[in-house]
């Protein structure tokens, strides 16, 4: 390409307190943590450093809160060259937390608590659109209101810009709003939640996808974890099958698919390849520790992509 994709987040930004622990503790019981980190995360945010890291141009459109989490979360999209020019303050409210809990086999729950999260309206894309307009691709996900996403999907169809939405966390929606969109990325327990269509293997992946495109989604890829992901539209069915790793924390593994992804596509890469290096850059990720801290750069992941390739 002539110049490096860019690519618009609209969505979250949360601090990420992530405790490991040999187990899970029972109602009302107290047990020691192996270890605790502490960092930058939020579906959003996470999206948009991946994808900063793959080599985009990337602009954030955020609300953060008048807590201490807020200046730091500015500052560090700054450092990682993510524009914040729409990334704002809002007084009176926290900024988003997600405590986060990690068994040693990788497994994580996460408990999410909006804050300021919840601030970012339609307004706000309307403010942003010049900015908008310039982008390749707009990323959105389910951690900021509702009527935002639909608003900003319909930005997009109006503005004849790729679209590709995170319905995570999974929520019952609006499927007509979302008609005609780019691409819908949800992973199993999303998408049922969504269908309530289970979604427990390849099989069940194809039909559930079959029924998203059918009620009017272009494009439906749902990551299955360590199964891969299945692409679906109305020419297409595919499993894209994982890349081996040695996991040791899943948590960021789907923001770390949607923001490379989001890229790949905007460099010209085939469909089906940009799904193939979404599985092996999502699965990278999970052998670090925490999010944004796991993600590769893209001459890490270039690499990696030119060593797993082949086989």
């Amino acid at each position: 390409m002539s110049r490096r994709p860019r690519v618009a987040v609209i969505g979250s930004a949360n601090i990420d307190l992530t405790t490991f622990a040999d187990r899970f503790p029972k109602p009302g019981e107290t047990i020691f943590g192996q270890r605790f980190d502490l960092g930058f995360g939020g579906k959003g945010a996470n999206q948009a450093v991946a994808a900063r890291l793959c080599g985009a141009d990337v602009f954030m459109v955020a609300r953060v809160g008048s807590d201490l989490f807020g200046p730091a979360t500015i500052e560090n999209f700054r450092k990682l060259g993510i524009d914040t020019t729409h990334v704002k303050q809002v007084e009176g409210l926290s900024s988003g937390v997600a405590p986060i809990f990690v068994e040693p086999n990788g497994q994580n729950r996460i408990l999410v608590v909006k804050g300021a999260n919840d601030a970012l309206r339609p307004a706000d894309v309307d403010a942003a659109s010049d900015m908008l307009k310039t982008a390749d691709c707009i990323v959105l996900q389910f951690e900021i209101p509702l009527e935002t996403v639909y608003y900003a999907v319909a930005f997009a169809r109006k503005n004849g810009i790729r679209c590709i939405l995170n319905p995570a966390p999974g929520q019952a929606v609006d499927l007509p709003s979302l008609a005609n969109l780019d691409y819908f990325v949800p992973n199993e327990s999303e998408a049922e939640t969504i269908t309530g269509m289970p979604v427990r293997n390849v099989d069940d992946a194809k039909k559930c996808a079959d029924r998203l495109v059918a009620d009017g989604i272009r494009r439906v890829i749902i990551t299955l974890g360590a199964n891969g992901s299945f692409l679906a539209g109305h020419d297409t069915n595919a499993h894209v099958p994982p890349f081996a790793v040695k996991s040791l924390d899943s948590t960021g593994a789907g923001d770390a698919f949607i923001g490379s992804f989001a890229v790949f596509l905007a460099e010209g890469i085939a469909e089906l390849e940009a799904v193939r290096r979404a599985n092996l850059y999502a699965g990278l990720s999970t052998m670090g520790v925490g999010t944004q801290k796991s993600f590769y750069d893209r001459v890490r992941f270039d690499a990696e992509w030119a060593s797993r390739s082949r086989n």
